[in-house]
């Protein structure tokens, strides 16, 4: 309620003139909290501190030096640790607090610059030699680590990302489709068993009461790599195209239900639209093929966007019933 609803039933002779001055003084003596916003303020400056590094390194790097940049890198990492170290909560299979606003954005920006640490070792001295795979690994196993130890839902999605990058598979937003090579049927099944092995990790989760807030992001990150990947093999096999068919319907029926289960529609909506995407490549290939009409296509395209459209405006109200 608002001052105006107070003031209307003070009218009415609901409440008294004192229940009215109280009302007042609490609204006018209100609080307001800037909690999401010092927090968007403080990752947004880990973010521009980083990049803001990166910046300074790659215009002074031939007047400072890599073995100091290193260092710097090195230092400035192991403070930040060292600092985590020390505030730390105990650690609980249950999700922990932040014993400050201050932990989360250190954690964060050691997590940072070891990997850029990692990448700029290999980089310049190719310290790993011709195994490139360390290069991500290491920081890999470090991420998770620091995720579970520290109980940071960031760093964890860092490490699946690193994961997916010693994979082979570029999981990024703006990367998904412009630096993976669907070609490469090598990488197709790696994205369909990551996204299994990750949606796995999820239950794993789950059911062991082990970090179980940690299931939402496995299940993010295995949901969409794993559609990705059934997608582009129905794109990229083309006699086999039914076959890659199977597993996305698997997996849709299996998505759906879990999201209703948990009365998410977040997951309810990439099961149809992905699913959506699924049967019309399906269509594509197994009836459009046969058909010279070009507006046949679009008056399908057309119809069934509105379809979809239509069928998740109602599902939305149905899925948030107990």
């Amino acid at each position: 309620m608002n001052i105006d609803t107070f003031s209307k039933l003070q009218k009415e002779g609901l409440i008294s003139d004192e229940e009215m001055q109280r009302v007042t003084h609490t609204e006018t003596t209100r609080l307001f909290s800037l909690h999401w916003e010092i927090k968007t303020a403080l990752y947004l400056g880990v973010l521009l501190l980083s990049g803001g590094l990166g910046i300074l390194v790659y215009k002074n790097i031939d007047t400072i030096g890599h073995q100091v940049i290193l260092l710097f890198i090195a230092l400035l990492c192991i403070g930040c640790y060292a600092y985590c170290f020390r505030h730390r909560p105990p650690f609980s299979r249950e999700k922990t607090e932040s014993p400050n606003a201050f932990y989360d954005y250190a954690l964060l920006l050691g997590s940072l610059t070891f990997v850029t640490f990692i990448g700029y070792l290999q980089y310049q001295y190719t310290a790993f030699g011709t195994a490139y795979g360390l290069a991500t690994f290491i920081p890999m196993v470090v991420l998770f680590a620091t995720a579970y130890y520290f109980d940071h839902l960031g760093i964890l999605s860092m490490a699946v990302t690193n994961l997916a990058a010693w994979a082979g598979i570029a999981i990024t937003p703006f990367q998904v489709l412009s630096q993976n090579d669907f070609s490469n049927h090598t990488l197709i099944y790696t994205g369909v068993a990551l996204g299994i092995g990750l949606v796995a990790m999820a239950e794993l989760s789950e059911k062991r009461d082990f970090k179980k807030h940690f299931a939402f992001t496995y299940r993010n990150f295995g949901v969409h790599i794993f559609f990705i990947a059934t997608i582009a093999g129905m794109c990229m096999f083309d006699s086999w195209y039914l076959v890659w068919f199977l597993p996305a319907a698997v997996g849709v029926y299996l998505t759906w239900s879990r999201a209703f289960r948990d009365h998410s529609f977040y997951f309810v909506l990439l099961a149809v639209l992905y699913g959506y995407v699924a049967v019309s490549i399906l269509l594509a290939r197994a009836m459009f093929n046969h058909v010279d009409d070009i507006y046949v296509g679009f008056l399908y395209m057309i119809v069934s966007t509105v379809a979809v459209i239509f069928f998740l405006v109602n599902l939305s109200k149905k899925i948030k019933q107990p």
